[in-house]
């Protein structure tokens, strides 16, 4: 239920701000807007100045004349914005039979139409812009001042590249890294296209790993596993009458020792206490700048009443950013996510890249936003940023059906000064619509397969 509500929130605000940018271009633009939808297929609902509220689909005589009609519909996988005189989703050429009128989209100036093909894909990259402006602007950035991994998981991309516990990353392609954001950002985002070549010093000896392009676009999609040293549990809730609360264990504080063993993730906490449950425990806890020792005695259970997290516990940068500073973070944030999608986009087309490694659908989609969602609202927001982009991205790409296959057709009108046939458009709509649904029917499959 998670995945469903996050899925659809998400799309819901994706498709409805780019869909605006069309509308408010349109209006703008003095052309007629009889349809704006969210949703595709049978409409459900909606709202117009003629019919008022109704449920279903409106009567057939109806023809939107100077009333937009805003409608929800029944498969939310994205939306539409009906204008008068153009050749769209809704296939609709009834016009081609009569003379351009003055509020058609067709009796516009190329500039014009341009203008309203292009702005939903503006209208997608101010909300990625203001979204990393306000993270920057309102909360700056923690920089993990450390380059040593704290674990790898058994089974892990990153034990699969040939990382080890508390190896300590030197460089990355010759490039010394000398915070966890600087090898995060080496790593991942500026080597997604190329082999990483990495210096590591492992138990004082220094080493050389060779990570190929394949197991770095593996780690993009499906998370390196990577955590930085030093790392240790923290209390998150401590339960009424445990325990843990009969000891004086807080909210906040640190595990250090349980049972005189140094603890670096707290499912080491849960199997010393279900293991030793008969007697009473020592645990070391730093609260604050003091250390603190109390003594537990486990329930019948093997539960001591806490939960925590683990959480980097070492030096910690807090870095900030102006008005000003913020615009220039964001700017270079949008930059490095093109760059690193148009990457991306090249090696699946040239093949070095598997398709369902590159590209998600709404089973993906509704998983990471949902655990996103989990982790905190910047969190969500940062997704949600991310998916905003890729969106005014592949939208913009030269293909028919999408804003690029419209400006491309808009272009060519321009320049040769008359229209193409009504016949052709709709064809190429039509054929760039079955490969669209095929390639969607694809990503989901690749989706549901991968669960």
């Amino acid at each position: 239920m998670d995945y469903i509500i996050y899925f659809v929130l998400t799309i819901a605000i994706l498709v409805f701000v780019h869909e605006f940018g069309h509308f408010a271009a349109a209006k703008l633009s003095k052309m007629r807007v009889d349809i704006f939808a969210i949703g595709f297929g049978k409409r459900l609902f909606g709202w117009n100045k003629l019919t008022g509220f109704t449920f279903g689909d409106l009567a057939k005589d109806f023809d939107g004349q100077g009333n937009t009609d805003y409608r929800l519909c029944l498969l939310p996988l994205g939306g539409y914005v009906k204008i008068a005189g153009m050749v769209d989703e809704s296939f609709d050429t009834k016009f081609s039979s009569e003379e351009p009128k003055p509020y058609e989209f067709r009796a516009k100036s190329t500039p014009a139409k341009l203008f309203v093909i292009t702005a939903g894909v503006m209208m997608n990259l101010t909300l990625a812009f203001l979204i990393f402006w306000g993270i920057n602007f309102f909360q700056g950035k923690q920089i993990y001042k450390t380059t040593t991994i704290s674990r790898v998981e058994k089974g892990s991309i990153a034990e699969q590249a040939g990382f080890q516990s508390l190896d300590k990353i030197i460089s990355i392609n010759d490039k010394k890294v000398k915070d966890w954001d600087e090898l995060v950002e080496n790593l991942m985002l500026k080597n997604s296209s190329t082999d990483a070549k990495v210096k590591i010093e492992r138990a004082g000896e220094q080493k050389s790993l060779e990570i190929s392009r394949k197991t770095l676009n593996q780690g993009l999609q499906k998370g390196f596993f990577l955590y930085p040293y030093p790392l240790q549990p923290i209390v998150e809730g401590v339960l009424q009458n445990s325990p843990a609360q009969d000891s004086g264990i807080k909210k906040g504080d640190i595990i250090l020792f349980v049972d005189n063993t140094f603890i670096r993730e707290g499912e080491e906490v849960n199997k010393i206490v279900k293991a030793n449950k008969d007697k009473h425990i020592p645990i070391t806890l730093l609260r604050g700048t003091d250390t603190v020792r109390v003594t537990v005695k486990p329930s019948l259970e093997g539960i001591i009443g806490i939960s925590h997290i683990t959480a980097f516990s070492g030096d910690v940068e807090y870095r900030t950013y102006g008005v000003f500073g913020s615009i220039t973070k964001a700017v270079t944030d949008i930059g490095q996510y093109t760059v690193l999608t148009l990457s991306t986009l090249k090696n699946v087309i040239v093949g070095k890249t598997a398709f369902n490694q590159a590209f998600g659908g709404p089973v993906k989609i509704a998983q990471i936003a949902a655990k996103s969602a989990d982790t905190g609202i910047t969190s969500f927001m940062y997704f949600l940023a991310m998916l905003s982009l890729s969106l005014a991205i592949i939208n913009i790409l030269p293909f028919p059906v999408l804003d690029g296959g419209h400006f491309v057709i808009i272009l060519i009108e321009g320049l040769i000064k008359r229209e193409i046939p009504i016949k052709i458009k709709v064809a190429v709509q039509n054929t760039g619509f079955v490969l669209l649904l095929m390639l969607m029917a694809f990503i989901i499959y690749s989706d549901i397969i991968s669960l």
